[in-house]
């Protein structure tokens, strides 16, 4: 392992000189997520231009070696409940162990293996034992997160997922930028149509606690417009007037460099610019959680 000191700014995927796991201090987890990247060759079905992936490709993930993925989850959670990497590397303000969450360089739903990686992160959660004096509650209190775009949940593989990591105190983080097509072929390069987006995400809600993640910034110094105010207002109203209810929303800024062309016109906005708009989606009767 390197011994780069770990923060909300630096999210480094190599920082455990792992092949899948990495740990994160998570601005939105507010503590030590540990991530599990199934997409090392940077290769993803969309290409959001806020993301921080070096050298993103097109793509789906590669297959999964889940012998070397389960050794090297059982072997890093040891070290954060009894080594010192807590203390050598993390700040004292984040040291307790948030989530396992699948994220990393790409969509992680495309990898062929997703519900047998759900299963793989189940064994290892009931065979780590509790460590007395820890400060860790392990593993009841630990989330299960997925952090998707959403585009492939439709698939039963990925559903069957779902329905194990919801037994897995679960939770899906559901990527919804802009709610138009013309906001997400900007944003998220993709032509998904809202349909599908609408039809995926009630799929996740059914499953698993679902949150929206919904990342907010200024392009070429404006923030987004009213009527992608409108369009994301009106997208959450329609669901819950269907009795489709998501947890809340996840709501943030830009912390992080993108590493996409567009990376030049891109800004965070004021603090008072995400809290004006979560107040907005509050009045819908959600929570709202921002990260700045």
């Amino acid at each position: 392992m390197n011994d780069t000191k770990l923060s909300t700014i630096n999210h480094d995927r190599d920082s455990a000189a792992l092949r899948y796991v990495y740990p994160v201090v998570s601005r939105r987890a507010d503590g030590i997520s540990v991530g599990i990247n199934l997409n090392p060759n940077n290769a993803c079905n969309w290409r959001c231009i806020y993301c921080q992936v070096p050298g993103l490709t097109r793509g789906t993930a590669p297959p999964v070696d889940l012998a070397v993925l389960e050794n090297e989850l059982r072997g890093f959670l040891n070290e954060l409940l009894s080594g010192d990497f807590m203390q050598s590397r993390v700040p004292e303000d984040a040291r307790r162990i948030n989530d396992i969450a699948l994220s990393g360089n790409g969509e992680p739903t495309s990898s062929a293996e997703f519900a047998q990686v759900i299963e793989l992160i189940g064994r290892v959660r009931r065979e780590t034992p509790l460590r007395p004096g820890s400060g860790q509650v392990f593993p009841e209190a630990v989330k299960t997160v997925l952090i998707t775009n959403g585009s492939l949940l439709y698939r039963n593989e990925v559903q069957q997922g779902l329905r194990n990591m919801a037994q897995l105190n679960g939770e899906v983080w559901f990527k919804l930028d802009r709610a138009s097509a013309a906001g997400m072929r900007l944003i998220n390069n993709t032509s998904t149509s809202l349909n599908k987006v609408r039809d995926n995400l009630v799929s996740a809600i059914a499953l698993c606690p679902t949150w929206l993640q919904t990342c907010w910034f200024a392009l070429d110094g404006e923030p987004p417009g009213k009527q992608d105010e409108e369009d994301y207002l009106e997208f959450v109203s329609a669901l819950l007037r269907d009795g489709h209810k998501p947890q809340g929303v996840l709501l943030y800024g830009l912390a992080r460099p993108s590493l996409q062309a567009e990376a030049p016109h891109l800004s965070a906005l004021p603090a008072e610019n995400l809290q004006a708009f979560a107040e907005r989606i509050g009045k819908l009767g959600l929570p709202v959680k921002v990260s700045t």
